[in-house]
């Protein structure tokens, strides 16, 4: 449809832009090969009805946004990891358990579909060795005992809106309705992950 090509092409050139160049704290890390997809992952993956346009080959933007995602949540992996022997609130603490929970099984579930999706998958699958800003990982290493509480709500509400910024763009322009179903889930977890990170004391 010719009214969709300039938004599509603006929407690669968003995740794109997101996922090389990023923001003082939110980067995506490398994006890993693909690998089998987890128990999880097959169940969310086979939920679609056979025959529906859930199962439609995935455009160049919807394998562009599961690679850039599955970046993403690599990193989001490592900033809760790297900070959670340190955290001293317990709703932080549950806060970030649960975010961990919930991206590692989307992860799975994205790296499950990225091998399925196509010809073309491969190709889509960007690289970001070397592209990745560590400058939110560092903050959180050189964070003193004190303010580590602080510096995670931070790098990490930032790192959560870009991934709702991302996600809310592939619901308006992506193709396969698999994958923009799960957008609009990553769009509204981040979202309210975001205010109840800022909203913390």
């Amino acid at each position: 449809m010719p009214r969709r090509t300039r938004p599509a092409s603006l929407v690669v050139a968003l995740l794109l832009t997101s996922a090389c160049a990023g923001s003082p704290t939110s980067s995506p890390s490398a994006v890993p090969q693909p690998a089998p997809a987890s128990p999880a992952g097959s169940a969310v993956a086979g939920s679609a009805v056979a025959g529906s346009p859930a199962d439609a080959e995935m455009s160049g933007i919807d394998l562009v946004f599961l690679s850039t995602m599955v970046g993403h949540s690599e990193r989001t992996l490592q900033l809760v990891r790297l900070a959670r022997d340190r955290v001293r609130d317990d709703a932080l603490r549950t806060l970030t358990a649960a975010i961990e929970a919930t991206e590692a099984d989307e992860l799975s579930t994205m790296r499950g579909w990225l091998p399925t999706a196509g010809p073309g998958a491969s190709a889509a699958v960007h690289q970001h060795e070397g592209h990745g800003d560590e400058a939110a990982l560092d903050r959180l290493r050189t964070a003193p005992d004190a303010d580590v509480d602080r510096t995670l709500r931070e790098v990490l509400a930032d790192h959560q809106r870009a991934a709702a910024d991302l996600a809310r763009a592939q619901v308006g322009v992506g193709h396969n309705e698999r994958v923009r179903d799960l957008a609009r889930r990553i769009e509204r977890s981040r979202s309210a992950e975001v205010e109840l990170l800022r909203g913390t004391p």
